[in-house]
């Protein structure tokens, strides 16, 4: 079934790029058309290029809010915007493991396709030795972005890259890398803060899936997924009896559902838990993954999506928020810093 997939993709994509080229020329030559595929891409993306977005530049983002990544298979839509943009940027690490065929055949007919983790990795600072399938082992944990100081790397790259693509605007791109480099400085001092608010003790953080190893290793947290690193993974029942050993073993109060992730697992390892006699609740909003929230809304973006995750955590420990940084935006609304808001 996948090797028909794959044979299907790539014809799709020859016939797109043979039609593309006729009317490239039509087109506005003017612009620079990017094409980005998860919500933190574009996001990212859009910081970058600052006044230019909508105007000199087209940024087109494939994944909407709440869209995971690991199981999200391009549409043909999908594959004539990459095959017409002058730039594509995807997250890597595998996480869209679904466009590995699209990739491949639009770097083949030379249109540029960039990993955000490119650097991470170079550098030497993602998680490995993780196992995606019978075909993957020795895989990378692709959630690099949970650790801001990642992030700042991914935006340094990026910057890098439009440059190289968009001489013309290097200095707005660097201008605005180095800026939002410095927000995230801001981010990380906060969020540092406030996680280690929590007594060392109860410093674990339980999930859907395990898309939170980054998020720990930055701030001192033990994580544990039900799920594995992709949530192509199915939790099956000796899965769901481990955690909920793990859990009442060590006498965790608190699991969180995850907004890219339906709820159903999670849900059956805290009846499991209850059926032996333990309550432990579910945090009362669910924490962003693999996806960002809505447009326009405080987790909407990636500094939001971190700091939410992070007021969700203390709020279900009943710990105080730290007061957010002066000048750091977007600022969290009064809605979501009141308790058990």
């Amino acid at each position: 079934m996948q090797q028909l997939y794959r044979l299907i993709v790539s014809s799709l994509i020859a016939a797109l790029l043979f039609g593309a080229a006729g009317r490239a020329a039509a087109q506005d030559s003017t612009r620079l058309r990017i094409v980005t595929t998860t919500t933190q891409a574009a996001d990212l993306t859009t910081i970058l290029a600052g006044e230019l977005a909508g105007n000199e530049i087209i940024i087109t983002p494939l994944m909407g809010a709440g869209v995971d990544p690991h199981l999200y298979q391009p549409t043909e839509a999908n594959i004539a915007a990459m095959s017409q943009a002058d730039l594509v940027i995807y997250s890597g690490l595998h996480l869209e493991g679904q466009f590995d065929t699209v990739f491949e055949a639009l770097g083949e007919r030379r249109i540029r396709v960039y990993a955000l983790a490119a650097p991470v990795k170079a550098a030497g600072y993602v998680i490995g030795g993780f196992t995606l399938s019978a075909e993957l082992s020795n895989v990378d944990d692709p959630h690099f972005w949970f650790d801001p100081r990642n992030w700042q790397m991914a935006a340094e790259g990026l910057a890098e890259v439009l440059s190289e693509t968009d001489p013309a605007h290097a200095d707005i791109f660097t201008a605005n890398a180095q800026a939002y480099i410095s927000d995230l400085d801001l981010l990380y001092e906060w969020a540092a803060e406030a996680m280690s608010q929590v007594a060392e003790g109860q410093r674990v953080l339980v999930t859907s899936h395990d898309a939170f190893q980054y998020f720990g290793s930055a701030f001192g947290w033990q994580v544990r997924g039900l799920q594995g690193i992709s949530t192509e993974d199915e939790a099956g029942v000796a899965d769901i009896q481990a955690i909920a050993r793990f859990v009442m073993d060590n006498q965790i109060p608190v699991m969180f559902v995850e907004s890219s992730v339906p709820p159903n697992a999670i849900q059956a390892v805290q009846a499991a838990i209850n059926a032996g006699g333990v309550q432990v609740e579910l945090g009362e909003r669910q924490l962003f993954s693999d996806a960002m929230g809505e447009p326009g809304s405080f987790g909407g973006t990636y500094i939001g999506m971190i700091a939410q995750n992070v007021i969700t955590i203390l709020q279900a420990y009943d710990i105080p928020i730290p007061t957010w940084p002066d000048g750091l935006e977007p600022v969290p609304p009064a809605e979501l810093l009141a308790t058990g808001g």
